[in-house]
């Protein structure tokens, strides 16, 4: 919490390669929420339940890297344990290694994390989560221009291009957004599971704010290149995208490989990082997420849908999984993106 009683502290860890729109676009959010409402509605101003600070490893000004000036309310040895982090965009291509840029900064986000903050990255600043090893053996997603050099640079996090908002850890407290505005999504639901669903709806209303349901796919580039360079598992990733409800996947990519079982499982493995069946539950339970979270089909539905037959086995696997019942996330994840979208 705040050194104000009763606030919630949240902190833009900002870096040299940090940008300024992203910055205090969603510093504003923050700062907008009961304030903002008030103003309008009632003509006084609210007090907000937020404290936005931006935060950064040393003290003093600096430029960002769109010529932006910032002056960081605190380093990050004197911000403490924020209640929530942003991590801002960075202005890198794809291509750039960040390996060792901000060794202080990924220690402070490791242990902001571990004592119980929630951590959102807005766009590439999922990069940075990555290099603290936030995301190893977990969901992800950044913009669609950098998924398939995050996949490559960091082998154990599972990339989801087509996703424009992922939850993943402890809590489903790692928060990541695609590319350009939907930093607004990121600010948007952080406010609604802190503060609550009509908050985040008022600030959405007042800065006249579209929810991006319709995830990344739209704006991908068709021709991507495969996240590795072995052809013939890159054939069989893309047959399975849109074959992932079909009886017997893995038997099905073996044959179309032309391989020994043995021999396919192992090179899939090396190429992906994953065994081909856990590549397959990986793929089923993010079509099961986007289902739960935009539409009220029965989950025995869904189920089938996906490519299971049996429901305890999927309840079982989603919670190991994501770490809640697939009832208790459409709860906690559902309301808020159909109410985001429509409100």
């Amino acid at each position: 919490m705040s050194d104000q009683i009763g606030k919630y502290t949240v902190a833009f860890l900002t870096v040299p390669e940090s940008t300024g729109s992203t910055l205090y676009g969603m510093y504003d959010l923050f700062a907008a929420v009961d304030r903002d409402w008030g103003v309008i509605t009632r003509g006084d101003m609210g007090d907000a339940p937020f404290e936005p600070l931006t935060v950064a490893a040393d003290a003093g000004s600096f430029r960002m890297a769109n010529g932006v000036h910032v002056l960081p309310d605190r380093t990050i040895d004197e911000a403490g344990r924020p209640d929530i982090i942003c991590v801002p965009e960075l202005m890198v291509t794809p291509e750039t290694d960040i390996t060792g840029w901000y060794p202080r900064e990924t220690a402070w986000l490791r242990r902001c994390y571990e004592s119980g903050a929630y951590i959102g990255a807005a766009c590439s600043g999922a990069l940075l989560l990555a290099e603290a090893g936030l995301l190893n053996g977990r969901d992800a997603t950044t913009h669609w221009g950098y998924c398939e050099a995050m996949a490559r640079r960091y082998p154990e996090v599972r990339v989801h291009p087509r996703r424009a908002l992922v939850t993943a850890g402890k809590g489903q407290r790692l928060v990541m957004v695609g590319g350009g505005s939907s930093w607004q999504d990121l600010a948007l639901f952080l406010i609604a599971r802190i503060a609550g669903l009509n908050r985040a709806l008022q600030v959405a209303k007042l800065y006249l704010i579209d929810w991006h349901h319709l995830g990344q796919q739209p704006y991908m580039v068709l021709t991507r290149r495969a996240q590795h360079e072995d052809a013939v598992v890159a054939r069989c990733q893309q047959w399975l995208a849109l074959h992932y409800n079909e009886p017997h996947p893995v038997r099905t990519m073996v044959r179309m490989s032309g391989l020994p079982e043995r021999s396919f499982k192992r090179r899939f493995r090396r190429a992906t990082g994953m065994a081909p069946l856990e590549y397959v539950h990986t793929v089923r339970l993010e079509e099961a997420k986007q289902w739960l979270e935009t539409g009220d089909a029965p989950i025995e539905a869904i189920v089938e849908a996906i490519g299971y037959e049996d429901p305890s086995f999927f309840n079982r696997l989603f919670r190991r999984a994501v770490g809640l019942t697939p009832a208790q996330y459409r709860r906690r994840f559902g309301a808020l993106r159909r109410a985001l979208a429509t409100g």
